[in-house]
């Protein structure tokens, strides 16, 4: 087995060193040995980094990361957890989409000022009902928790 030193690793994936050391602290990753001080890792944590990359992206935090793999490395994740961010990161998408129409409409309104623009004043209020809601389903996960402890 061909193993790689820290500084290739680092090199074949862009990811600095210290986040390296930083995700075998964490559990993420693990050196097979040290050859001096520089740890050796084996090619397959190039597909590690990659997914924890993605994972990252996708809005998973490195603890919940964690926990997609299993103790020997190789991936091991909920596929109703990734229903679930799936589901979460379409949400995103609709309020991300409603915002870019939103904006466009504003730099695009031909009238004067935008509190003279009817559609402005109703995404206005569209945007504040639905951050309304938003905090009042936050407030009720809270006060759910808090009864549970």
């Amino acid at each position: 087995m061909e193993l790689l030193d820290i500084g290739e690793v680092s090199a074949k994936s862009g990811i600095k060193p210290s986040a390296l050391r930083y995700y075998e602290e964490s559990g993420l990753i693990s050196s097979m040995s040290r050859h001096g001080l520089r740890r050796q890792f084996p090619q397959e944590v190039l597909l590690q980094l990659k997914l924890i990359s993605l994972g990252k992206s996708a809005g998973f935090s490195l603890e919940e990361i964690a926990g997609m793999f299993a103790k020997n490395g190789t991936p091991d994740i909920s596929r109703v957890t990734l229903h679930q961010k799936v589901d979460k990161i379409g949400r995103q998408i609709q309020k991300l989409a409603a915002l870019r129409d939103t904006l466009s409409h504003v730099a695009e309104c031909p009238a004067p000022s935008h509190m003279e623009c009817p559609t402005f004043k109703r995404l206005v209020e569209l945007a504040g009902k639905s951050d309304v809601k938003l905090a009042k389903k936050k407030a009720s996960t809270i006060g759910r928790s808090i009864k549970r402890s």
